[in-house]
């Protein structure tokens, strides 16, 4: 835990659909709380296959959930995500976690404390743009926005250090026993962890539990 005070983990992933239905409420309370907690952003490695599958393998899946995920949180996926999702076939995708989760660990070392905002300009590249994560070209676009030096940053998403870092990464999520995304945590003591939320959860219920837990742990609300 930070010696600032409690800490919000965010567990999420770059490929999970209600992870981007969420996104407009951990972005609200990032801006809320981001003076008086820290925030972590953890992959969680929804979609390792190996070997790795063609977009077609979860495509019928997600031609009926996304309907679900947009009525519940309102949020819309793009025509361009929708193309590939009703047009598997003629798709070149390979849906994987690993390279968006490497992309967020080499993101930490220029801008930790704006994790959430990479976090979701992942999930609206994709799901919105409908840009292939798996393809480095996917990043480009987010280089010039944090100012950060193109050569550096695919230096780093192809070297094995960040590899490790991202399946460590993993690993944690695992060992926070963390089974589905999104999943918020707020730790308030270097081993007392409470759950905000498992699964969506708009923003008035998650701000509720929030600011209960730091009442009860004694951390100002306000």
């Amino acid at each position: 835990m930070s010696a600032m005070g409690p800490v919000l983990y965010y567990c999420y992933d770059a490929w999970c659909g209600w992870c981007y239905g969420f996104s407009p409420v951990i972005n609200r309370i990032f801006s809320e709380y981001r003076d008086r907690l820290g925030f972590e952003v953890l992959s969680g490695g929804m979609i390792l296959p190996d070997p790795p599958q063609p977009i077609g393998a979860i495509a019928p899946y997600i031609q009926k959930a996304y309907l679900t995920v947009e009525e519940r949180t309102g949020i819309k996926f793009g025509k361009d995500w929708l193309w590939h999702i009703f047009n598997p076939g003629d798709s070149d995708w390979f849906p994987s976690s690993e390279k968006p989760a490497i992309a967020l660990t080499v993101f930490k070392d220029y801008h930790h404390d704006l994790a959430v905002r990479f976090a979701t300009d992942l999930q609206w590249a994709l799901h919105e743009e409908g840009r292939d994560l798996g393809d480095d070209e996917a990043y480009r676009h987010l280089l010039a926005k944090y100012a950060i030096p193109e050569k550096e940053f695919y230096d780093k998403l192809h070297s094995p250090e960040y590899k490790e870092k991202a399946f460590e990464e993993f690993a944690l999520v695992k060992q926070l026993q963390v089974t589905g995304f999104p999943t918020a945590l707020l730790q308030v003591g270097p081993s007392k962890f409470y759950l905000l939320c498992r699964g969506y959860t708009d923003h008035a219920t998650l701000k509720a539990r929030l600011d209960g837990v730091l009442r009860e742990s004694s951390f100002p609300v306000e």
